[in-house]
């Protein structure tokens, strides 16, 4: 009778974890606005991957460990699909992309990521999982209150960038659950944000001319290279570890949630009925697709008391 609880324990403290993470995750929307027009995608994304990298080789030396050469192609790949090609993607859509319509295109990464899991055998591709992906769907939807836009070319073509870019992030959670059994979290987070640092320097290097190096532009790229590039997806890694990779990406869900709630505290957006439906709608969807269930936790607790 004591092992439901504990369970239960477990999976509500990743669960608050993923909250957590989602909320520092959101900002990156606004922090990717500002710092774009400015800097150019390619030197956006190469500045954020590099300051992430950074900051965990710093934490690497300072804890005396050993950087995993041996598993060099497992982290290229991980380097490239999961870090660089990605951010570099997210940061160029975000110029042709109202901050609603990306917040909606990234969720996909969940559905690539539970398709691939399942694929892969890492996770089973249940009933619940696809309803709780529609869900999410529908909730994210309600909270940035999508309008009418033209389709144009340049909606098209932005559009195409951030399916794409969600479509490789999401595929690498199986792969990342895997490394994780040969890997420490904080190896891995380090060396896949080096390698995708040392793929887009060419690239960042080229266009350096055309950026504007302001204030706000560069500490925007530092924020998020530091916290959500660099110290929360190390701590997304350690989740990894012991979840699902499916229920590791169901923090994608939460991130627009809070993406719309920083917007609506920074830049005095209006926050409206369909958006408090739709948050509720997103906390439903990660439910079914992580497995927590607070009610179930508190019926299993009071079962086990004596």
């Amino acid at each position: 009778m004591r092992l439901g609880p504990q369970l239960a324990q477990v999976k509500s403290r990743y669960f608050f974890q993923l909250v957590a993470l989602s909320a520092l995750w959101g900002a990156g929307f606004l922090l990717t606005r500002i710092a774009t027009p400015e800097l150019g995608p390619s030197v956006t994304a190469a500045m954020r991957i590099g300051f992430g990298g950074a900051t965990l080789a710093l934490i690497m030396v300072a804890n005396r460990l050993r950087w995993p050469r041996e598993h060099w192609r497992e982290l290229l790949l991980l380097g490239a699909v999961g870090v660089a090609i990605p951010h570099f993607l997210y940061s160029w859509s975000s110029l042709f992309l109202p901050a609603g319509y990306s917040a909606v295109l990234s969720v996909t990464a969940v559905l690539f990521g539970t398709f691939a899991s399942a694929w892969m055998k890492e996770d089973v591709l249940t009933f619940s999982k696809l309803i709780g992906c529609a869900v999410a769907f529908v909730g994210v939807a309600l909270v940035v209150q999508l309008g009418p836009m033209q389709p144009d070319a340049r909606l098209l073509g932005g559009t195409a960038l951030a399916i794409c870019g969600a479509a490789l992030s999401g595929s690498t959670a199986p792969l990342l659950k895997r490394a994780t059994t040969r890997m420490e979290p904080l190896a891995i987070t380090a060396s896949i944000h080096v390698v995708g640092f040392l793929l887009l320097s060419p690239f960042a290097l080229w266009n350096l001319p055309k950026a504007n190096f302001s204030l706000g532009a560069v500490s925007a790229v530092a924020v998020m290279g530091i916290a959500t590039s660099g110290l929360a997806y190390w701590q997304y890694m350690r989740i990894v570890k012991h979840v699902t990779p499916v229920a590791a990406l169901s923090s994608t869900f939460m991130v627009t949630v809070f993406g719309v709630i920083w917007g609506h505290l920074i830049l005095d957006e209006v926050f409206t009925l369909a958006s408090y439906a739709g948050g509720a709608l997103v906390l439903v969807a990660t439910i079914l697709v992580t497995g927590f269930n607070p009610l179930r936790r508190a019926v299993d607790s009071a079962i086990a008391k004596p």
